[in-house]
């Protein structure tokens, strides 16, 4: 019989499937992620990883299969879902026309608050990332990690309980970086739950209480990041799970110099 999806769980996935014309992108996949959890979906490119999110946040319908928001069907009442969840938008996916401000207001709006609540909540969080000399600037003028920053922002405007990040600390720069994990572990500790997508084994390992590791579709391995590790260095055992390593190709013109 089908494990039932637990309904304890921050995020309970069953026999999740997505197919993009030939190709399977996500292939039956399950997976539950505790509440309070600081959780990392890692996998090689194309592993599925980005659909697999897009599924859980009512962005992509699946296939088949069924994503348990808090005990919600997410596909049943995609808008319930959307309430308690914060997914960080990609850059190219913000009105960067805007200011650093004006962007927040228009998010906590959009969710439905007052607007003055929106300017409260959006002044608070632009002290909490280090924005408030940014708040009139253009976000298009922003540096990499600035506009990180702005995007994780938009995405806790709601004070959401669950937090989904893609590639967070992609083309950030380490001052940056530092603060944004600062910020996420304050939000963990509050009991929020935070599912990070990444290629950073060194972060996954030091900053999440929990790992997945995700080829082809499905999950190889999940549970504590001491459980997958199985007492090994995490990238090493990500490397065995997965395959794909090989011993480097002799190029006979590439001596390092030597004649």
């Amino acid at each position: 019989m089908p494990v039932p999806p637990d309904l304890t769980a921050a995020v309970s996935i069953r026999g999740l499937m997505k197919r993009f014309g030939d190709n399977i992108a996500v292939n039956g996949l399950s997976l539950d992620i505790p509440v309070g959890s600081f959780y990392g979906l890692v996998g090689p490119n194309g592993a599925g990883k980005t659909t697999t999110l897009n599924m859980v946040t009512g962005l992509l319908k699946p296939d088949g299969g069924m994503a348990v928001i808090l005990g919600n069907d997410v596909w049943t009442d995609v808008n319930a879902a959307k309430r308690v969840i914060g997914v960080m938008p990609q850059p190219e996916q913000i009105f960067d026309r805007l200011t650093g401000l004006q962007l927040l207001i228009y998010c906590g709006m959009l969710r439905g608050m007052p607007r003055t609540q929106a300017m409260q909540r959006a002044g608070d969080l632009l002290r909490a990332f280090d924005l408030t000399a940014a708040e009139n600037i253009m976000v298009a003028d922003y540096s990499a990690g600035m506009t990180k920053k702005i995007c994780l922002a938009c995405a806790m405007i709601h004070s959401p309980r669950i937090l989904v990040l893609d590639e967070p600390f992609e083309s950030v720069d380490p001052v940056s970086s530092a603060n944004l994990k600062d910020i996420l572990i304050e939000y963990v500790a509050t009991g929020g739950t935070v599912i990070i997508s990444s290629h950073v084994m060194a972060l996954v390992e030091k900053m999440c209480t929990h790992v997945a590791i995700i080829n082809r579709g499905v999950v190889c391995a999940a549970g504590t990041v001491e459980q997958v590790a199985a007492g090994e260095d995490l990238e090493d055992r990500f490397l065995e799970l997965v395959g794909g390593r090989h011993d480097a190709a002799h190029i006979g013109w590439l001596n390092g110099g030597a004649r």
